[in-house]
């Protein structure tokens, strides 16, 4: 089926014109909530405080651009992606969390779920207290009482949360990840004020180097197209049985293992640990204590050297590509479906043999995966590096989210197209 006729299916199909329309009303309706600042937000001194703190600009992105204005949409969906991510390492020390989610199948993820929300509204208070205070002492925010402080925590909690059930409605009545949707939306809202700043500050001596930022572009979405899409067939036999005189099985197919499990959360997980400390260090260096000062001022200084701050990134990409493969594939249970299913891997014993040799090439596959997010996440800090370019390591990453979003909501559409066709 050609575009064209996939684009008229969609379109003329009641149930997907819905969700479409749906997901783009949800957007709109996020949107419009960014759009509204808490009170006594000074925006000049705003503006002058994200402008080349890449930090911050990395925040706005998984704010959906909330950040930019200090709307009550500030902390985005921030607090809801640190509380997945604790619950993810809960797998690992919790073995009843583990059986939970692997082993209840949708109910057990559905407990899961309601536990990543819990843990989301405390993160939200300690996140928003954290950030007024921070803006506070920056003068950013000015004349605030105590009882403006709780009435700001809560607008900004209540925000975060209205977005989390924002984004858990796209997922269930729209098409696409809603949490991914509203970052890749937020990126996407930013790009007029970038096209207008780059018109402003267009030199045509930087001809060159803006030539070959477009062709580094190109090749960044070439590479993130390529290994999102590759992945490594595994045969998979099944053995023939005889059932009242009826021969079934004995067909062979493939198991396929995908070169990037974990897609793009990786990124978004290195992230959220890598601000974690700089909003905590940047907060603790207004105490009025010399020590905390001291030590504040010297750690935000190891922070904030790029290449340190590359190394870590890569580091914690290329690790957390790892976890987060071994969280949601489990060799063990693929083993057994194959097992029950009277299936096996030509060459290698049903059972433990199976779970050893698909863990194998699991882990293989997995280090190009995990090298290939860690480069294309450091490219950008190395050539804003190399050129002084500030908005570069905000751009890498989000054109690394937008395009990995852009796959996966392609692939769910297809998939939506295909079973109208059946």
């Amino acid at each position: 089926m050609n575009a064209l006729a996939k684009f008229n299916l969609l379109i003329g199909d009641k149930i997907l014109r819905k969700r479409i329309f749906f997901t783009l009303a949800a957007l709109v309706v996020f949107r419009l909530f960014a759009a509204i600042p808490i009170p006594g937000v000074d925006v000049f001194r705003l503006q002058s405080f994200l402008a080349g703190n890449q930090f911050f600009g990395l925040l706005n992105i998984f704010s959906g651009g909330g950040l930019s204005n200090l709307s009550i949409m500030m902390l985005g969906v921030g607090p809801y992606i640190t509380a997945s991510i604790i619950m993810q390492l809960m797998t690992i020390m919790s073995p009843k969390l583990k059986a939970i989610y692997h082993e209840e199948g949708e109910l057990g993820r559905r407990k899961f779920a309601n536990y990543s929300r819990l843990l989301t509204v405390p993160l939200a208070i300690i996140q928003g207290y954290s950030f007024l205070a921070l803006l506070a002492n920056q003068g950013v925010i000015s004349g605030l009482t105590t009882f403006g402080y709780i009435v700001n925590i809560a607008v900004i909690v209540a925000g975060a949360l209205l977005l989390m059930w924002i984004g858990e409605l796209i997922s269930e009545f729209g098409i696409g990840n809603g949490m991914s949707l509203i970052i890749f939306a937020g990126i996407v809202a930013s790009l007029p004020v970038a096209i207008s700043q780059f018109t402003f500050t267009f030199e045509p001596a930087q001809i060159p180097l803006y030539l070959a930022f477009l062709v580094a572009t190109v090749l960044v979405i070439l590479g993130v197209v390529i290994v999102t899409e590759a992945e490594r067939p595994i045969p998979v036999t099944y053995a023939k049985r005889v059932r009242g005189g009826k021969v079934y099985g004995g067909v062979s197919t493939y198991l396929p293992l995908r070169v990037n499990q974990a897609g793009v959360i990786p990124i978004i997980f290195a992230l959220s640990i890598l601000l974690f400390p700089t909003m905590i260090f940047q907060f603790l260096s207004k105490v009025n204590v010399a020590a905390v000062q001291t030590v504040s001022t010297v750690v935000l200084g190891f922070l904030n050297n790029p290449w340190i701050y590359a190394g870590l990134y890569f580091v914690l990409v290329f690790a957390f590509t790892y976890f987060y493969t071994a969280v949601t594939f489990d060799p063990n249970a693929i083993s057994e479906n194959l097992q029950k299913s009277g299936a096996f891997i030509p060459g290698v014993r049903p059972g433990q043999s199976t779970s050893a040799h698909i863990a194998k090439i699991l882990v293989r596959l997995t280090l190009v995966g995990a090298i290939f997010l860690g480069l294309i996440a450091v490219l950008p800090l190395a050539m804003r590096a190399l050129t002084g370019i500030t908005a570069l390591s905000i751009g890498g990453t989000a054109l690394l989210i937008v395009v990995s979003v852009v796959i996966d909501l392609i692939k769910k559409i297809d998939a939506q197209i295909s079973i109208r066709e059946y």
